[in-house]
């Protein structure tokens, strides 16, 4: 016998069951061929509809036992999702999605480099181009990512802004955002920073200032302000780290007026960061070195301590960044003018036994001048004595020493009034420069604005600036109390 063909074209319907069933069983008849695609999406070919599926196994029915018809597999994803999945804004599974934008994340860490950063201290611009050498290197290495990102091209633009204003070469050291790798034991801007960012100091460090210029006049870590005699030598500062004396000198035959003619600066030494250097400068004699004849303490390229001059035999700056401090020496006329800002937790790192420190107590009371406010006793009740000179000095009057201070000092405060006493007592205009020169001081290391002018006290103590009337009442029995 003959088996009958079975048709091309012929199939099992789209829906098979995996069921067991009988051996000899006929084939279904042919499903219908669907005239179109039930639903098409991506230009991919839908799978036949359930209908026809349903249909076939319906017509089936007769030769063999209904058979539950297998759901039909769902058809593609649609466009939308595959949309969203490829701009990034649904999760992609364990697809492997493209580079993101970290532009955020460069941003965050230059913030957290330069956050602690001061640029009033020493080495500002240099930990400054640090930072921004490692934003812009940020920056490259996600520039792919972020074609297109406004954030991104602002950032560039701000970067290469800086690294002009600053001057900060393109090569160079680069900051790292990990606290311990940055951490420099000969950078106590670099240590303290770290704390900063470890949440061990929330606030950055305090800074104080001292100076000495003039007859001599002394500005206290407290910003107290007072005139003083300390003839002989006297210790400035003497703490754990640094030690500063000066030796003050009579100005005028028969005044206890003084001046400084000597000043001795003692870095001690500190861990591997430098050994002891020792600097002393004298009238006409203001090195650019140590005494050893050395420039710089410590090892490596940046060195932790180092003199600057900037004007031969005249001005000289030592910074130690180490203990993050510095100091600036002028001699003017015939005598020398010091400046220092220094961190207060270092600046009170003493013994008891070294509690004689002129910028952390200011002057003993019987050597000083004035109140120790910057105000003369007159003005605060004391009666005038009869006698007062017009003249302090041949060829200065108290008219023309103040129109002379006010052509350097146009504000009326206490570095004003100790110019105007300055050339009243010695009739020396070098104490003018010295005075103004002590407030471009305090402008550049002083870490306050609103405290680089002192103003004279009422009796109520209420601060005021010194009117003439009572700068010329105050100054002239402070002449009085000189000389007598």
């Amino acid at each position: 016998m003959m088996r009958k063909k079975r048709k091309r074209g012929a199939s099992p319907g789209p829906c098979r069951s995996h069921g067991p069933g009988p051996a000899t069983a006929p084939a279904p008849p042919p499903s219908p061929e669907p005239t179109g695609p039930a639903w098409t999406g991506m230009g991919w070919r839908a799978a036949p509809s359930c209908a026809a599926a349903a249909a076939a196994s319906t017509a089936a029915a007769g030769a063999e036992p209904r058979r539950r018809p297998r759901p039909c597999p769902p058809p593609p994803a649609p466009l939308l999702p595959l949309l969203l999945l490829s701009l990034g804004l649904l999760p992609a599974g364990d697809c492997q999605q493209p580079a993101q934008c970290r532009i955020q994340k460069c941003t965050t860490d230059f913030v957290s480099l330069t956050s602690h950063l001061n640029s009033a201290i020493d080495g500002f611009d240099s930990e400054f181009c640090k930072a921004l050498r490692a934003y812009a290197g940020c920056t490259q290495r996600t520039s792919k990512a972020c074609r297109g990102n406004l954030v991104y091209h602002s950032a560039v633009l701000g970067i290469s802004d800086l690294m002009s204003q600053r001057n900060c070469s393109k090569d160079g050291p680069t900051s790292s955002t990990n606290p311990e790798v940055t951490h420099d034991p000969c950078n106590y801007h670099s240590h303290s920073g770290v704390r900063e960012l470890r949440g061990g100091d929330q606030n950055p460090p305090n800074y104080l200032f001292c100076g000495l210029f003039g007859d001599p006049h002394l500005r206290t870590f407290k910003d107290h302000f007072q005139t003083c005699k300390v003839e002989g030598a006297w210790p400035l500062i003497d703490n754990n780290y640094l030690s500063v004396q000066v030796t003050n000198v009579p100005v005028v035959l028969g005044s206890s007026a003084t001046a400084t003619n000597k000043i001795t600066i003692i870095f001690k030494a500190h861990r591997e960061c430098t050994e002891q250097k020792v600097y002393q400068a004298v009238t006409d004699d203001l090195p650019a070195a140590f005494v050893d004849g050395s420039t710089s303490g410590g090892d490596g390229e940046v060195k932790s301590l180092r003199i600057v001059e900037k004007e031969s035999g005249r001005y000289v700056e030592m910074h130690a960044r180490h203990i993050g401090t510095t100091v600036f020496v002028r001699q003017l006329g015939r005598y020398l003018t010091l400046a220092l800002r220094m961190p207060e937790d270092l600046a009170m790192a003493y013994e008891e036994s070294q509690d004689l420190q002129l910028c952390v107590n200011g002057c003993p009371l019987s050597e000083r001048i004035d109140d120790g406010q910057g105000q003369v006793s007159a003005i605060l009740g004391h009666t005038l004595p009869h006698t007062s000179p017009a003249q302090a000095w041949p060829g200065h009057t108290l008219e023309t020493a103040s129109a002379q201070c006010h052509e350097k000092m146009p504000v009326r405060d206490i570095y004003f009034q100790s110019c105007v006493f300055d050339l009243l007592t010695t009739g020396d205009a070098n104490f003018t420069a010295a005075a103004h020169s002590a407030l471009q001081d305090v402008e550049a290391l002083h870490p306050r604005k609103e405290r680089w002018h002192i103003f004279p006290i009422s009796g109520h103590g209420a601060p005021r600036a010194g009117s003439p009337g009572s700068l010329s009442l105050g100054l002239t029995c402070l002449i009085l109390i000189v000389f007598l």
